[in-house]
């Protein structure tokens, strides 16, 4: 009879054999490519959604692209209208304000929280996260899912998860804002060097440097968009 492996053997084939992300479903695909043209601006403010087209585009069926309008329609980036149908949500300062306002408070504490607790893990998953961020080239939805992954980082640590639940409902609307500040060519410091530095406080355990560089970083950024959003 053939003996059993090793048990170190059998460990070794099953972290070889393990799958540790699932393959995405073609909704998942779907999902993330139109809320990438979404973010990016390749479908503006007000305009329709048309569901033929839309097929015709990503090549799938109707109930894919109804699913997929529902999950972006919850995330606040679609709203339907009376006669029109689903439309890319329109965005003002009003309530690009609100969303500053939300964040600062939120943001700041889970980083002051996260820098008060980090250890060597954290940090490890912080520098991690971030150069991800710097790394991101595959368009808006690589962005998108290296700095949700990066702000994921610092409430988790903090045991902020009941914000976490909070800035995840907002996560497509405050990618917008931010696709729409982070390049601004009249940025004092740009977007990605004020995450840094979010970073460097909460490694070097400062906490209040941390909810300082958050306060930082969204000011500006609260103060391009409103530039930006009312013509200013």
């Amino acid at each position: 009879m053939e003996q059993a492996a090793h048990p170190e053997l059998r460990a070794e084939l099953r972290a070889e054999l393990r799958i540790d992300q699932m393959p995405q479903t073609l909704r998942e695909i779907v999902l993330g490519r139109l809320r990438a043209a979404i973010i990016a601006g390749r479908f503006p403010s007000g305009a329709r959604l048309v569901e033929r087209t839309l097929c015709d585009q990503l090549g799938v069926s109707r109930s894919v692209v109804r699913e997929v309008i529902r999950i972006l329609e919850a995330e606040g980036l679609v709203e339907s209208l009376p006669n029109r149908g689903p439309v890319v949500a329109r965005m003002d300062w009003a309530q690009a304000r609100q969303i500053y306002d939300i964040r600062l408070l939120l943001e700041g504490s889970a980083a002051a929280g996260c820098a008060a607790v980090a250890d060597a893990g954290v940090k490890a998953d912080l520098a991690a996260a971030l150069s991800a961020l710097e790394a991101a080239t595959g368009g808006e939805d690589a962005v998108f899912e290296a700095t949700t992954r990066f702000y994921e980082v610092i409430f988790r640590a903090a045991g902020h998860d009941v914000a976490w639940e909070i800035v995840q409902r907002l996560n497509g609307r405050i990618s917008r804002l931010r696709a729409l500040t982070l390049t601004a060519a009249d940025r004092a410091v740009p977007g990605r060097a004020r995450m840094a530095r979010i970073a460097a406080a909460i490694g070097a355990n400062d906490a209040g440097a941390a909810r300082q560089a958050v306060e930082d970083h969204l000011r500006e950024a609260a103060e391009i968009a409103r530039r930006m959003l009312e013509g200013a």
